[in-house]
Parts: structure tokens; C-alpha cells; sequence
């Protein structure tokens, strides 16, 4: 999923090659013309269509299949490398700290961990010096960003234990969380949105001549943004367990205490 969305994003671009240019006119377009065979002057542009060829021209619809195939390479590795790194890093999150009043939590600290050594072991572009430089840079913004945006989920107050409301026995009874999805916690999304992301990316690059690298950090960017906003819909905080003290029989209490998610409580 976030391959397609990152190549959708690249090919809005409509980016052109070769860049800048123009079908000569005039008295040079017959001899331009004339300069190719019949055969080499329309032919079939590569799909799908990453990069806009400037002309049918053979050797343009060429420059264009070999753009389309690079940049569309890079585009996909690294979108599976990410997926992968996410993926064992959710098996590994923990959240620790979750304060427990009644049927109520509150705050709490997600802790995973680093995504940049995970990406970069999953299969990310490594092969040639510009895809170790353009790798390196994407999956350190990511990871980083990531990890900030994890430090600001806390959980605003959900009922997680309905049975805790009001308890006769002096110990609460260990009991797993009602499921909710991490979307309802407390969030700064902004850390990890395209806009943050690509401007970090195109500023830890240093490199204002390299080609593409703008769309590029932007397609990959807009793809993990748009993964986040279904992630965090559909994946679920669970197996929250609670260390918390009741009341007694006369008079029953609200459980207080704490909660803790080993890791595997996000589904």
C-alpha cells in the first residue's frame, strides 16, 4: 500500500525528461527530424508513467523507461523496507506508565524501538553510493520523527475497565483492557506529516542539485502520512493489564493503580 501511494504522489509530479526540452522549430526541425529513422521517431512511452517522456522520440521514451525503472525501484524497496521496520516495531512496542481511577486511564509511555537500524536491515536501497546517501537520510528523518511522535501519545481518559468502577475486593482482579484503537489517544500527528518530514529530509540531504530528491522525500513522505492516518484507525491498544487496589465487601471503591502493555499489545 504505501508503494502505491508513494508512486501515485511521484507521478503527479508529471516530471518531464529530458528535462527542459523543447521540439526545435523552424528550419531545424526538418534536419532534427531527418537526423533519426522512420522507426526511431515514435515509439511507446514505459509505463507505468513515473516520468513523462519530452518526446516519443526514441531516445527520449529510453531516458523515460530508465527513470521509470531506477527512481521506481527505489521508490518500492524502501516503502517495503519502512513497512517491514514498522511492523517488527510494533510487535516490540510496550506501553508502560498508564495511571488507573476507577474504569478510567490515563497517560502513559509508549516505547519501542529505533526504526532507522530496522529499516535499513529490511532490504532498504544500499546498492550505489546516491542510494546509500538518499536511504540514509529517509530512514534517520523517519525514525526519529517516529520516535518523537511516539513520546506524545497518551491516553486521554477511556474507560479501559468498566468492572473497575467500583470494587469489594481489597486487590483489583487482573483483567485485559477494553480494546481502542491508538487513533483516540493523544497524538501530535504534525511530527510525522508530509510537510515536516520532506523539510527535514531535503534538509539533512544538504544537496540542492541532486535530481528529484524534493518529489522523491515528498512521495515517500506523503506514503508514511497516509499509512499513519490508516494505521492508527485500525490498530488496537489490548492486553493493557492493571496492578491497582480496591475496597472491600462494606465498602466497595474505585480500583487505583497502574497499567502496563508488554509488547504484542498492539493489533
Amino acid at each position: 500500500m504505501m508503494q502505491q501511494f508513494a508512486r501515485l504522489k511521484f507521478t503527479s509530479f508529471n516530471i518531464r525528461v529530458p528535462q527542459n526540452w523543447q521540439e526545435p522549430g523552424g528550419d531545424d526541425a526538418k534536419q532534427y527530424s531527418d537526423a533519426f529513422k522512420p522507426e526511431e521517431r515514435t515509439t511507446a512511452p514505459g509505463m507505468p508513467p513515473l516520468f513523462q517522456a519530452a518526446s516519443m522520440n526514441k531516445y527520449h521514451t529510453d531516458a523515460q523507461k530508465m527513470h521509470i525503472g531506477k527512481i521506481g525501484k527505489f521508490i518500492d524497496d524502501t516503502c517495503s523496507a519502512i513497512c517491514s521496520a514498522w511492523g517488527q516495531w510494533q510487535s516490540l512496542a510496550s506501553f508502560s506508565g498508564f495511571m488507573v481511577a476507577g474504569p478510567v486511564v490515563t497517560i502513559g509511555i509508549l516505547i519501542g524501538p529505533p526504526l532507522q537500524p530496522l529499516i535499513l536491515a529490511g532490504g532498504a536501497p544500499m546498492s550505489t553510493p546516491n542510494e546509500m546517501k538518499f536511504t540514509n537520510v529517509i530512514s534517520q528523518v523517519i525514525s526519529n520523527q517516529w520516535m518523537a511522535f511516539c513520546q506524545t501519545i497518551k491516553c486521554p481518559g477511556l474507560p479501559f475497565y468498566p468492572a473497575y468502577a467500583a470494587l469489594p475486593t481489597p486487590v483489583a482482579p487482573p483483567m485485559p483492557n477494553v480494546p481502542f484503537p491508538i487513533g483516540q489517544f493523544v497524538q501530535a500527528a504534525p511530527l510525522v506529516g508530509t510537510d515536516l518530514l520532506k523539510t527535514m529530509m531535503i534538509a539533512q540531504l544538504a544537496d540542492p542539485n541532486a535530481p528529484f530528491a524534493s518529489q522523491l522525500f515528498e512521495s515517500i513522505a506523503n506514503a508514511f502520512e497516509q499509512c499513519y492516518n490508516m494505521w492508527k484507525l485500525s490498530t488496537l491498544v489490548t492486553n493493557v493489564m492493571a496492578v491497582a487496589t480496591g475496597g472491600t465487601p462494606i465498602s466497595p471503591l474505585p480500583a487505583v493503580g497502574t497499567a502496563v502493555m508488554p509488547p504484542g499489545g498492539l493489533v
